[in-house]
C-alpha cells in the first residue's frame, strides 16, 4: 500500500515504515504529525484512488525522528575582469520522518 502525500511543498510517494527526509517541520522530536494533503492511495488488492486534487478523508500519520541539516554546498560567484568573487556555503535544514499509518 502506498500513498502520494504533500509534505512541506513537495510530493512524496510513501509506504508504511518508510523513512524520508522532508523540509523542516515545526514539531518536536518524538512527536506525531498527521498529513491531510493526500493526492493518491493504492491498496494491496490493486484498488487505486486518486483525488481531484486531494482525497477527502485520507491522511498519513508519521513520527518525527529528528531534525538536522544536509551536507554543505558551496556557491561561487565571479565577475571577470573586475577582481570580484565570493564564496558562500549553505546547509539546508530537514526533518527525518518515519511513516506510521496510511488511513483511507
Amino acid at each position: 500500500m502506498f500513498a502520494v502525500v504533500q509534505i512541506g511543498g513537495k510530493q512524496y510517494k510513501v509506504q508504511e515504515g518508510d523513512v524520508i527526509f522532508a523540509e523542516k517541520l515545526n514539531c518536536e522530536e518524538g512527536g506525531t504529525v498527521v498529513f491531510e494533503d493526500v493526492f493518491a492511495v493504492s491498496k494491496p488488492d490493486g484498488e487505486f484512488a486518486a483525488g481531484a486534487p486531494k482525497l477527502e478523508g485520507a491522511s498519513v500519520s508519521a513520527e518525527i525522528i529528528k531534525h538536522g541539516k544536509d551536507k554543505k554546498i558551496y556557491v561561487m560567484t565571479y565577475k571577470s575582469k573586475k577582481n570580484q568573487k565570493r564564496k558562500l556555503g549553505h546547509r539546508q535544514p530537514h526533518t527525518k520522518i518515519q511513516i506510521q499509518k496510511i488511513n483511507y
